[in-house]
């Protein structure tokens, strides 16, 4: 059987044969650059806010319908053990844009953040509240391998001077306020019926339309689902009127707002094959966070449920970073596979780096690894451990983490106390192993340790106006 690089130059030689009758004599020269042109591949990346791990179908959930979203997965690889690198957003977006981990960039915590002023910790702000520009985004290297770029929708890592017009993308549309009539930046003027999912998948559209002779990278950030909860008035009532099954979470408006996704998911799907992009083209689906069971501060309907995975947004057990990850690349992943090795989302950088088989800057550092060897189902992925850096007060206490193989490992700074889970034995982290496995626990701690101590991440620190009756209290951050 011949192998991938004897196939690649095969076909090479035979677009040399037959490219020169059909474009007019072109030199050799000429027809090896077009024939090399025509063979880079397309990027899209699909990011939802909030999604939870269990709220689409081709992970179990059975209220929700999410038919292209799960038609996607049978096409492509299905991640089972993928994390974001923070569990709240603006961390785990710069991770991917800048493959590097939100400890190394300071960029800890959503921006602007929030805090506990008379909680027993004092927690590190952070370092900047945007992505600095010194950062060498993935738009930026791709554009160096001569592809052009577009972020359309949710931005979240800095105000106009930040946006990603300045990080290296060629058209954008930076979108805030709720799912109707938002904002946006250029002003589109949307109208109080305009549903955002809606309006950033026809920019999308557009967008491809518009360079389907040019090797893209789109990236696609969705607002929902995250709250507010809105989604349109007839497909409320479709959930409404939908027999509930006996367990879980089903939530009307929230899985509207699923499907709401899940139709952009379709419509860019069927805008790939319309332009025969389709397959030349990778596609990426994935969540920033965990999935937020309830309205900030506990307050309205609880919407959703990350089961069998612990807790939710804003924590380090499973509910809060594992993530649903699709990938769908034509003619290398072979359709209906899943994996089930860990990964991560300072993972993607390196990865499109590697399809586009190009290099980033010398000077700027990946954490990631190139998950391409998993994509192939051929060859070796190394990787020692994944790290989780959280020094903030949310729906947790400070914390990090880091998981190794099977093994996962908690620490909590307020009092420095350590969890472990065999994850493969305990997906929904029930038995804490750190007092019958101190080993284990020791090692994994010494690990993170060293890691937190390479990237400088920065740590909370004894707060002098700690009040425990106060504790529990919110409020706004001194900067």
């Amino acid at each position: 059987m011949m192998d991938n690089l004897s196939r690649r130059g095969f076909l090479r030689a035979a677009c040399a044969v037959s490219l020169p009758l059909a474009m007019g004599g072109l030199t050799p020269r000429r027809v090896r650059a077009a024939a090399k042109k025509q063979e880079k591949l397309n990027f899209v990346f699909i990011l939802v806010d909030d999604l939870g791990w269990s709220d689409i179908g081709c992970y179990g959930n059975r209220f929700n319908e999410t038919p292209n979203i799960d038609a996607l997965a049978k096409q492509g690889m299905r991640f089972t053990d993928a994390y974001a690198a923070c569990p709240v957003c603006s961390p785990t977006r710069a991770s991917i844009l800048s493959g590097q981990y939100p400890a190394r960039l300071g960029l800890t915590d959503f921006i602007p953040g929030h805090q506990r002023p008379w909680e027993k910790l004092a927690v590190p702000r952070n370092r900047q509240q945007y992505m600095p520009l010194k950062i060498v985004t993935i738009a930026e290297a791709l554009k160096k391998a001569g592809y052009i770029s577009g972020a359309f929708g949710k931005w979240h890592l800095g105000g106009r001077e930040q946006f990603p017009d300045m990080q290296g993308f060629d058209a954008t549309l930076v979108t805030s306020g709720g799912h109707f009539a938002s904002k946006s930046v250029p002003d589109i003027k949307l109208g109080k019926d305009d549903y955002l999912s809606e309006v950033l998948t026809e920019q999308s559209e557009k967008f491809m339309e518009q360079n389907a002779d040019k090797p893209f990278f789109l990236y696609l950030s969705h607002f929902a689902v995250h709250i507010p909860l809105q989604a349109r008035k007839e497909l409320i009532e479709k959930y409404e009127k939908k027999p509930k099954p006996p367990t879980g979470v089903n939530n009307p408006i929230y899985a509207a707002m699923i499907e709401h996704v899940d139709q952009s998911v379709g419509r860019v799907l069927k805008k790939l094959d319309e332009l025969k992009l389709a397959k030349r083209t990778v596609v990426l689906f994935f969540s920033d966070n965990g999935g937020l069971r309830q309205h900030y501060k506990k307050i309205g309907p609880i919407v959703t449920t990350n089961a069998p995975l612990r807790d939710e947004k804003g924590t380090l057990y499973e509910g809060g970073i594992r993530e649903p990850l699709i990938v769908r690349w034509p003619g290398v992943v072979k359709p209906q596979t899943t994996c089930d090795v860990p990964v991560t989302s300072v993972d993607f950088y390196p990865t499109f780096l590697d399809i586009a088989e190009t290099r980033g800057s010398w000077t700027h550092t990946l954490d990631g690894a190139s998950i391409v060897p998993l994509l192939k189902q051929e060859g070796k992925f190394n990787r020692e451990a994944i790290y989780w850096h959280y020094p903030h007060y949310h729906h947790s206490t400070p914390a990090g983490a880091i998981r190794q193989d099977d093994w996962k490992l908690i620490e909590f700074y307020d009092d420095g106390r350590v969890e472990l889970y065999n994850l493969k034995d305990d997906i929904a982290e029930k038995n804490n192993l750190a007092g019958k496995m101190p080993k284990v626990a020791s090692r994994l701690k010494r690990s993170l340790a060293a890691w937190r101590k390479s990237v400088k991440a920065d740590m909370p620190k004894p707060n002098p106006d700690y009040n425990l009756a106060r504790a529990h209290e919110w409020g706004r951050p001194k900067w």
